[in-house]
C-alpha cells in the first residue's frame, strides 16, 4: 500500500484492497499536464467487478460534520476544479472508464445516521464509502460558494445517484 498522509485516501486504499478490486493509485506529488494543459489529479484508478474502470477522486468528509454545535449530515461539497479535472480525464481515457467521486465518510456521529450499511474499520476509525459517477453529479449540481467555487447536490440526489453505483459491497 502506498503512504498515503490523508487518512480519506488511506482507508479507501484499504478498502479496495479488502475487496480483492484490482487499483492504481495515483502519485499526487507529480503535476499532471497533458496537451500543455494542468489537470487536477484524480487518486485511483480501481476496477471493480463487472464494471467499468473508476477515475477515482476521493472527498473526504467527517459524518456527521459538526459547525458551532450544528450537526450537518451528507456534506457533499466538491469544487469546480474536481469536477472539471475528472471531466477532462474522462476525455483522455474515454468511454470505457468512469469518472467517480468517491465520498469517504468518517464516521464521527451516532449510529442512527450512518450513511451506509457497509462500515469498513480503518486504524480503529469508521468509515463508509459512497460512489457517485462525476457526470450524474456535475449535471444535478449547484453553487454553494462562489468565493471558493465549489458546488454540491441534495442529500436526496446524492442518495439517488450513490444506488446507481452500488456495487456489491458498497452502499
Amino acid at each position: 500500500m502506498a503512504q498515503r498522509h490523508i487518512h480519506y485516501e488511506a482507508a479507501f486504499e484499504d478498502y479496495v484492497r479488502s475487496q480483492g478490486w484490482p487499483y492504481l493509485p495515483v502519485d499526487e506529488q507529480k503535476k499532471a499536464i497533458f496537451s500543455g494543459a494542468r489537470i487536477k489529479s484524480f487518486d485511483f484508478l480501481v476496477y471493480p467487478p463487472d464494471r467499468k474502470p473508476w477515475l477515482v477522486d476521493v472527498k473526504g468528509r467527517k459524518f456527521p460534520y459538526d459547525t458551532n454545535g450544528s450537526k450537518r449530515y451528507w456534506e457533499n461539497w466538491v469544487t469546480q476544479e474536481d469536477i472539471d479535472g475528472l471531466s477532462a480525464w474522462h476525455n483522455v481515457f474515454g468511454d470505457q472508464f468512469e469518472p467517480v467521486l468517491i465520498f469517504a465518510y468518517w464516521l464521527v456521529g451516532v449510529a442512527n445516521r450512518l450513511p451506509s450499511l457497509d462500515i469498513h474499520t480503518f486504524r480503529n476509525e469508521y468509515y463508509a464509502f459512497i460512489p457517485v459517477r462525476a457526470t450524474d453529479y456535475a449535471q444535478r449540481a449547484r453553487m454553494r460558494s462562489p468565493k471558493w467555487n465549489t458546488v454540491s447536490v441534495s442529500t436526496s440526489t446524492l442518495k439517488s445517484l450513490a444506488k446507481q453505483m452500488q456495487p456489491d459491497g458498497m452502499i
